[in-house]
């Protein structure tokens, strides 16, 4: 007999309702300049299958990269200091040959000529030639070369309201959730029984 798990889904998709606000809340804080792709693209479904239930999280995959970071190359600046290391001990790395070559620079190129940002000269020799825009194409490319080194620090905007969706709805909400469909269930056998 095919059963509803009712009160159980109505948990799950408050429980995944609550990721995606809270994750696309944390993607646009304090300003940040985040693409729409990744805000809109974010998105949760509940599936109830006849055996089994499940709640299924999809975004762009480069989201992945903004939640957990990315760990740096590491080397040392042209005055021998190392760089910092700002990806933390994220399970992603630059220079693991996983992606297409040159990517990372051709996607930078592309986010600072649509927000018109580029960086200015300092030169200590000349000081007339300070304050110049640099070309689009040499601002990225410096963004590019400190990302490769540096890495990039996580954000944690997925899995911060993940583990608290999953405290508040998971551990108590969802037993109870299930506990009333499994009520459901005895009334609606014990009702066949009956007949």
């Amino acid at each position: 007999m095919a059963y509803n798990l009712i009160h159980t889904q109505k948990t799950l998709e408050r429980f995944r309702d609550y990721v995606i606000q809270q994750s696309r809340t944390n993607l646009t804080k304090g300003g940040k300049n985040v693409t729409s792709n990744l805000y809109s693209q974010l998105k949760g479904e509940v599936k109830a299958m006849p055996n089994s239930i499940g709640v299924y999280f999809e975004m762009p995959y480069y989201g992945l990269f903004q939640d957990k970071g990315v760990r740096g190359v590491g080397g040392t600046k042209k005055n021998g200091e190392p760089y910092e290391q700002r990806g933390g001990n994220s399970p992603y790395r630059f220079g693991s040959g996983k992606s297409k070559g040159g990517s990372m620079y051709a996607s930078i190129l592309k986010w600072v000529q649509a927000r018109r940002f580029q960086f200015t000269t300092k030169n200590q020799k000349n000081k007339k030639d300070n304050g110049k825009l640099m070309s689009y194409k040499t601002t990225a490319a410096i963004i590019t070369k400190s990302l490769w080194h540096t890495g990039i620090r996580p954000s944690l905007f997925f899995t911060k309201p993940f583990e608290a969706g999953y405290k508040k709805y998971i551990t108590e909400d969802l037993i109870k959730g299930f506990a009333l469909d499994v009520e459901d269930l005895m009334k609606t056998s014990l009702k066949d029984i009956k007949k």
